[in-house]
């Protein structure tokens, strides 16, 4: 796994767990800086790329996720998440904010809370791969979730330096409040590798459940997608 384009060093300490994200729809929406700033925890600074906020709704499958030395476990290891996310910094560290992690697992749904603080959701989901197009869907028990599809265009990048999309997926560290205290959680992956989608949302309730401004919740401002990547990641830590 590369080390030369992260941000910052990662913790000398081994990491916790290993897991790959594969098969992402990216669906932004810039958002009114004032209305997401309620989401954002005391001691962390919304972070906006040349003055504009961003969220992300991102359907994608969480797969193979085991503790550093043991193996995938069938049934356990592999399930549909999709997340909203918005993006914030604190002393120089860019990272992601969860506002929700909807995911059809509850193992996941009742550890990662107790674990790191994280805001999970137990969901009926569903991601399929036909081709280069991504379908999904998902719905909550109280009725909020997503339906659509992603087709994939043009030619796989990564993300230059300086531009919006270097700002939207080069982050290697998430941040939640624990037990009271603000967090970080480290995360270590090699670069993005992406397409530009085009997408065809059915229906996107969770999206709107949440108070952000968005004028229309089928009409994604910017839409990527990838076919994923490995990851490890660290347990949280108070900042």
């Amino acid at each position: 796994m590369r080390t030369d384009h992260l941000p910052f060093p990662m913790p000398k300490r081994a990491h916790s767990l290993v897991q790959e994200w594969r098969d992402l729809s990216f669906l932004h929406w810039e958002v009114p800086p004032e209305k997401l700033a309620k989401y954002i925890p005391d001691g962390l600074e919304m972070d906006t790329f040349e003055g504009k906020a961003y969220i992300g709704t991102i359907p994608f499958m969480m797969t193979n996720v085991r503790p550093r030395l043991a193996f995938s476990v069938p049934g356990i290891s592999t399930f549909p998440e999709f997340n909203i996310r918005t993006y914030v910094t604190r002393d120089g560290r860019a990272g992601v904010l969860f506002i929700t992690l909807d995911a059809q697992s509850i193992v996941t749904c009742t550890y990662a809370p107790w674990a790191y603080g994280l805001p999970y959701n137990y969901c009926k989901a569903n991601v399929e791969v036909e081709g280069s197009t991504y379908k999904w869907n998902s719905k909550r028990k109280t009725g909020e979730g997503v339906v659509g599809k992603c087709t994939a265009m043009g030619e796989i990048r990564e993300a230059e330096k300086g531009t919006l999309e270097e700002f939207l997926f080069e982050r290697y560290c998430l941040y939640t409040v624990h037990k009271g205290k603000l967090c970080i959680a480290h995360t270590q992956h090699d670069p993005w590798k992406y397409r530009e989608g085009r997408v065809e949302l059915t229906s996107n309730s969770l999206t709107e459940s949440y108070d952000l401004g968005i004028l229309d919740s089928l009409k994604p401002d910017l839409v990527h997608m990838s076919e994923g990547v490995l990851v490890n990641t660290w347990s949280a830590e108070e900042v």
